[in-house]
């Protein structure tokens, strides 16, 4: 993984030493609060609904062992014990004082870690396939480029004040995890037949009050010219992105207003401006950026290991964490494994310290010093040995991380919701933990399948409900909170906005209309492996929605 270099560890220390003195004028009054709001969203800090909350940067998901502890000291110390993983591979700390926040941005970059750039109308942390680096299916490791990517858009001048906060996601297999078609710039790495390494490019994806999928602009972009061509399409938003009105500053805005053959060219017209200038990437840099990112040594073994086929026939919790929690890895012998953060009837994406103490040292024990952020809100180890899957799973039972339901219908993405967030008009968590209390058991689980629950707590979708294959918003009616569903989301390399199947359910009623639209699913699937949006394409609505509203 990246270390920091000079610069990176005198940039980030600058930036703790101003925040310390803001936060002093601040507590000392002589900053406002509308003073000082600029000042702390610049570093991650929010004022929410009860406290302060404070979000950490994670670039693209990757970190350390020392890095998880540090997590869970700053958990302990300043906060009440947690921190919640977001979609943005990041994490939060809900509940630390104004005060200790310098403490914590100091603590922070001792182990290489900030707040920068987690909030406020600039390029946001960019995020990558939580499997980089190991995945069997991948092209090339999206994290070099990720870095990158990073680096030049750290305080670039230009981008620090755009219209509106801007969003990058990359990945390196044809397998999207990354979500890329939502993101206001997408990079799926492409391999033409020569060899050359190259890009996809979307742009103008998002989710929020009016979900996108995002246009593809770019069927290659060699890899030389990413910076340039990022750097043009961030121009152009700049330029023409709305500023009059913040629900419509975002680019996919400016993509459905201007419409994308005219936004195409004026994004090659700037591109060829400056494609040959100070931001052609040159090869020898790239190569300098991927050799932090060089594969741990792991030495090839076989594709099934006779210790975990003994215990997954005897060990019904085991052989359930075998089928779901596992993912491919490049090398055989190995494998990527998820440790779900969303316990039966917990909340989603949360940790305490203690789990992450643990997860800091099955990293070091297991793992190879390496852990990621999924933008599922999960953690994964990316190169576990088969031989110690059962030893591994062992320890993640005793430190209640053991679930075995990575993307089926209780592993649900929640925003925080009503809990925590100044914005959310309802709870996103009570029904997360409901809906998980009714499907929790192995044996409804795996009659289900394969089924991606997202909630939000209101429009701005942070719960990225609009592509769930069951999105549930919630929103204030009258005083009450109500839920409105839909269908047939997707964020994955076939991606898809749900659609709105009718009318909201109070809190009482959208447990009961889960269980419908599910029961609905088992009746009309075409055989045990076809999954519920496989079913939902195929057959449509109307089924479903006859099942929430009786025939029209």
């Amino acid at each position: 993984m990246y270390r920091y270099d000079e610069f990176d560890a005198s940039f980030v220390n600058q930036r703790t030493e101003q925040f310390k003195d803001q936060v002093r004028r601040r507590l000392a009054g002589e900053l406002s609060e509308d003073e000082f709001k600029p000042l702390r969203l610049m570093n991650g800090l929010y004022l929410q609904l009860h406290a302060y909350m404070l979000r950490v940067a994670i670039p693209y998901g990757t970190l350390n062992g020392r890095q998880m502890r540090k997590l869970a000291h700053i958990a302990r110390k300043y906060d009440k014990g947690y921190g919640h993983f977001t979609t943005r591979q990041n994490i939060q700390f809900n509940w630390p004082k104004l005060e200790d926040t310098p403490k914590i941005l100091e603590e922070l970059a001792e182990v290489e870690m900030h707040a920068i750039q987690t909030s406020g109308n600039c390029i946001r942390n960019v995020t990558a396939d939580h499997f980089a680096g190991a995945a069997a299916d991948e092209i090339a490791d999206p994290r070099p480029y990720a870095e990158i990517l990073r680096q030049w858009s750290s305080l670039h001048p230009e981008f620090s004040f755009l219209p509106r906060k801007f969003k990058i996601a990359i990945t390196g297999a044809p397998n999207d995890r990354a979500a890329v078609q939502v993101h206001d710039i997408g990079l799926q790495l492409v391999r033409k037949d020569d060899g050359d390494i190259g890009f996809l490019v979307y742009v103008g994806g998002g989710l929020g009050r009016t979900p996108m999928i995002g246009r593809k602009v770019r069927d290659f972009l060699p890899e030389e010219d990413l910076l340039a061509y990022s750097e043009a399409i961030l121009r152009v938003y700049n330029r023409y992105g709305r500023r009059d009105n913040k629900y419509k500053a975002r680019i996919k805005i400016l993509v459905h207003e201007t419409g994308l053959e005219e936004l195409k060219a004026d994004i090659e017209a700037e591109f060829e401006k400056i494609r040959y200038g100070v931001l052609r990437l040159p090869d020898e840099e790239v190569r300098r950026i991927e050799a932090y990112f060089a594969p741990p040594p792991l030495e090839v073994g076989t594709a099934k290991s006779e210790a975990v086929e003994a215990r997954r026939s005897s060990d019904a919790a085991f052989a359930q964490f075998l089928t779901h929690n596992l993912n491919p890895h490049r090398v055989p012998g190995y494998t990527s494994v998820t440790l779900s953060m969303k316990p039966i009837g917990g909340i989603p994406g949360d940790a305490s310290d203690e789990q992450m103490d643990v997860i800091a040292d099955l990293a070091e024990q297991y793992g190879h010093d390496e852990l990621r952020i999924s933008h599922e809100q999960n953690v994964i180890l990316p190169h576990v040995k088969l031989d110690d899957l059962p030893a591994l799973f062992d320890k993640l039972v005793e430190a209640e991380i053991a679930e075995g339901n990575a993307g089926l219908i209780t592993d649900i993405i929640a925003c925080p919701g009503m809990d925590y967030c100044a914005l959310a008009t309802a709870r996103s968590i009570p029904v997360a933990q409901r809906i998980s209390e009714r499907f929790g058991t192995a044996e409804r689980q795996a009659e289900i399948g394969e089924l991606k629950i997202k909630i939000s707590g209101c429009i701005n979708a942070c719960g990225h409900h609009h592509v769930g294959h069951i999105g549930i918003l919630g929103l204030e009616k009258k005083g009450e909170e109500f839920y409105q569903v839909t269908l047939g989301g997707s964020a994955n390399e076939n991606a898809s906005i749900g659609e709105i199947v009718g009318r909201g359910f109070s809190s009482e009623q959208v447990i009961d209309a889960i269980e419908k639209l599910v029961d609905t699913y088992l009746g009309l699937r075409s055989g045990n492996e076809e999954t519920f949006l496989e079913a939902y394409r195929r057959v449509g609505e109307a089924p479903f929605k006859e099942a929430l509203y009786g025939a029209a």
